[in-house]
C-alpha cells in the first residue's frame, strides 16, 4: 500500500467510525451528502505540489499527521469566558455564537440582542429543527468536485453556524461567530471541520464576523467551509479573521452566491497558523450584483499563507472589486492566485483586481498570479500585482521629519495594512482589526529590537 493510499484509508476508517457514532441518526439526505463527499475524497486524495492549483503549497504535513476528530471540551465555561475576554470587541454581548472544538457552546453564546425574526445558532440544531430549510441551502454553492478539503469537510459535517436573516430584516450591529480550538499537547493532534451557512433573504441586510483562535499550546488542524447566500437586493458585510497559533494548520473555503442587485463585501484577514490555505469562490449569479473582496495577510517567522480566489461573473451588469494586501516579514511566504471569469453574455461587467505585497525582510517571499478569463466583448476589466520592499523615498521623507527608521517603517507598514481595513463599513469591526494590526506591528518591532 502506498503512503497516499494509507492516508486515504485512515480517513475512510475515521468516517466509518464517525458515521456509526451518532452521525448515523442524521436525516437520509444528510447521510447521502456525507457519503457522496467521502467517496469524492477517496477518489481525490490530498493534493500535491504537482497540481497547478497547489504548486506553491505543500499539504504533506497535514496528510502525514495522524489527526483525530476533536471531542467536546470539558473545560468549564467560566474559565473559557475569562480566556475569551479581550479576544472579541466588548460590544459583542448578546450577539455572538461560540463554538469550542467545533461544537456549539450555548453557555458562551448569546443572541438576545438580535432581532427576534433572525435565526442564529447551531447548524446541527437547525438540521433537526428546520431540516427542509437547511437542505434547500446546504451545499448549494460549495461544490467539492475538485477540492478534497471541502469534500472532507462535507463528509465529517457535524456542526457550525447557521444564520438566516429573513426578507427585509436588518442586523445592523455585527454578529460574531467565534471558533475556539483547545488542543491538548499530551494527546494526539485534533482536527475540526466547521461548516457555516449564512442566508440573507431578499431585501435583508447583515454584518457577520467569523473568527478562529487557539487557546493553549499544541498542534491542531482546522478545515472550515462557509457558504454565503445573498438574496435579491440583499446586503451582507462579512469579515473573516484567522488568528490561530503558529502550531496550527488552517485550511478553509468560502463560497458565495449573489442574486440580482445584491451587495456583498467579504473581508478575509489572515494573521495566524503556521500553514494556511483559503480558497474563495464567488458567483455573481444575478444581474446587477456587486462584490467587494478585500483581503489582508500579515505573516512573520516561517508562516505560509495561500489565498486562491475565483470571481465568476455569470450575469451582465455586475461589478467586482478585489483588493488583497500582504505584509511579509522574516522567512514568511505569501501566495495569491486571483482568477476572474466573465461568462459569455455577461456584458457590461466591471471588474478590478489588485494584489500588493510588502516585503519587510530579504528572506520573505511572495508569489502573485492575477488572472483574467473574458468571454464577453463589452466589459471593463483590469488586474495587477506588485511585490517589493518599503519605498526608500517614503522612508527617507518620514525620517527627515524626525521619525526614527523603525518608527517610519512601522508607520508605512501600518498605512499599507489600513488601506484594506478602511474599506470595512462596520466601525466596530474596523476598530477591532486595527488593534490586531497594531499588536502585530508591535510584536515585530519587539522581536527586531531583541
Amino acid at each position: 500500500m502506498t503512503a497516499a493510499a494509507g492516508v486515504r484509508e485512515r480517513y475512510l476508517a475515521e468516517f466509518r467510525a464517525f458515521a456509526g457514532n451518532g452521525a448515523g441518526r442524521a436525516p437520509a439526505w444528510l447521510r447521502e451528502l456525507r457519503e457522496g463527499a467521502i467517496a469524492r475524497f477517496a477518489e481525490l486524495g490530498f493534493p500535491t505540489t504537482k497540481q497547478e492549483e497547489w504548486r506553491f503549497t505543500s499539504v504533506a504535513p497535514i496528510a502525514e499527521t495522524p489527526f483525530v476528530l476533536a471531542r467536546r471540551s470539558a473545560a468549564p465555561a467560566v474559565r473559557l469566558r475569562e480566556d475569551l475576554a479581550g479576544l472579541l470587541p466588548a460590544e459583542t454581548a448578546g450577539r455572538r455564537l461560540v463554538f469550542v472544538n467545533g461544537r456549539y457552546d450555548a453557555a458562551l453564546s448569546a443572541t438576545d440582542a438580535l432581532p427576534a425574526a433572525v435565526t442564529a445558532g447551531s447548524l446541527a440544531a437547525a438540521c433537526e429543527r428546520e431540516p427542509e430549510l437547511v437542505q434547500a441551502h446546504l451545499g448549494r454553492c460549495a461544490g467539492d468536485a475538485r477540492n478534497a478539503f471541502t469534500a472532507l469537510n462535507t463528509a465529517f459535517l457535524d456542526d457550525g453556524a447557521f444564520v438566516r436573516v429573513p426578507a427585509d430584516q436588518a442586523v445592523e450591529t455585527p454578529l460574531h461567530v467565534l471558533f475556539v480550538t483547545l488542543p491538548d499537547p499530551d494527546a494526539p493532534p485534533v482536527v475540526t471541520h466547521p461548516r457555516n451557512l449564512v442566508v440573507v433573504d431578499a431585501g435583508a441586510s447583515a454584518v457577520v464576523v467569523e473568527t478562529y483562535i487557539t487557546l493553549g499550546p499544541g498542534v491542531h488542524w482546522t478545515n472550515a467551509v462557509t457558504e454565503l447566500l445573498v438574496g435579491p437586493e440583499a446586503r451582507l458585510e462579512y469579515g473573516r479573521v484567522q488568528r490561530e497559533s503558529r502550531e496550527a494548520y488552517h485550511v478553509a473555503a468560502t463560497f458565495s452566491r449573489q442574486d440580482r442587485d445584491s451587495r456583498l463585501a467579504l473581508h478575509p484577514v489572515a494573521l495566524g497558523a503556521g500553514l494556511a490555505r483559503h480558497d474563495i469562490g464567488t458567483v455573481l449569479a444575478g444581474r446587477g450584483a456587486s462584490l467587494v473582496l478585500n483581503g489582508l495577510y500579515l505573516l512573520g517567522g516561517r508562516q505560509h499563507a495561500d489565498h486562491h480566489t475565483v470571481i465568476d461573473h455569470a450575469q451582465p451588469h455586475c461589478e467586482s472589486h478585489e483588493y488583497f494586501n500582504g505584509v511579509l516579514d522574516d522567512h514568511a511566504h505569501g501566495v495569491f492566485n486571483g482568477r476572474i471569469i466573465v461568462r459569455p453574455g455577461a456584458q457590461r461587467t466591471d471588474s478590478k483586481q489588485t494584489n500588493h505585497n510588502l516585503l519587510l525582510s530579504t528572506e520573505a517571499r511572495a508569489d502573485s498570479q492575477p488572472q483574467l478569463e473574458i468571454y464577453a466583448d463589452d466589459v471593463k476589466c483590469t488586474h495587477g500585482s506588485t511585490v517589493g520592499p518599503i519605498d526608500e523615498t517614503q522612508l527617507y521623507y518620514l525620517c527627515s521629519r524626525g521619525l526614527s527608521p523603525e518608527a517610519a517603517r512601522d508607520l508605512l507598514t501600518y498605512g499599507f495594512a489600513t488601506e484594506i481595513l478602511n474599506r470595512l463599513e462596520a466601525a466596530e469591526v474596523r476598530a477591532h482589526l486595527d488593534e490586531l494590526v497594531r499588536a502585530w506591528l508591535a510584536h515585530g518591532a519587539a522581536r527586531r529590537a531583541a
